[in-house]
């Protein structure tokens, strides 16, 4: 009768089977939602010999797939949108930068269509995104 444990007896070992399994899965949890916010929209940029870097702080990302879906920093807008929230982002920020990501088999009435809306709402910073030409 020594073997058996009254039930006000102490145990001498720890189950840490379930602090573990939320352990791992926290762990899945922040791998996932990293991965998730470091993905953009995925283009094929055109070649250039000569470019320059146009980081600037507070800068507004553009970018039309070769679907012709546009994107405003990552997000999918229409063309009336993407016009209201570049207005609003312009009115906060007088001399905003914007930079225009197009996929190189791109709809080029897409590319004039938001070209025109940076025209009318008087955005005059407007870089093109190419990638360098090997050689």
């Amino acid at each position: 009768m020594a073997d058996i444990k009254e039930d006000n007896q102490p145990y001498d070992e720890i189950n840490i089977t379930p602090m573990l399994d939320l352990a791992y899965v926290l762990l899945v949890i922040f791998i996932i939602m990293t991965t998730a916010s470091v993905q953009g929209v995925k283009v094929e940029i055109p070649q250039t010999s000569a470019t320059g870097n146009l980081a600037k702080p507070d800068i507004r990302g553009i970018t039309i797939t070769g679907e012709g879906d546009v994107y405003l920093d990552a997000y999918p807008v229409d063309l009336a949108t993407l016009e209201q929230r570049l207005g609003e982002y312009k009115a906060n920020n007088p001399e905003l930068p914007v930079v225009l990501k197009g996929d190189a088999a791109a709809h080029y009435e897409k590319v004039s269509a938001v070209l025109e809306i940076c025209k009318k709402l008087g955005i005059t910073e407007v870089g093109l995104v190419t990638k360098k030409a090997e050689g």
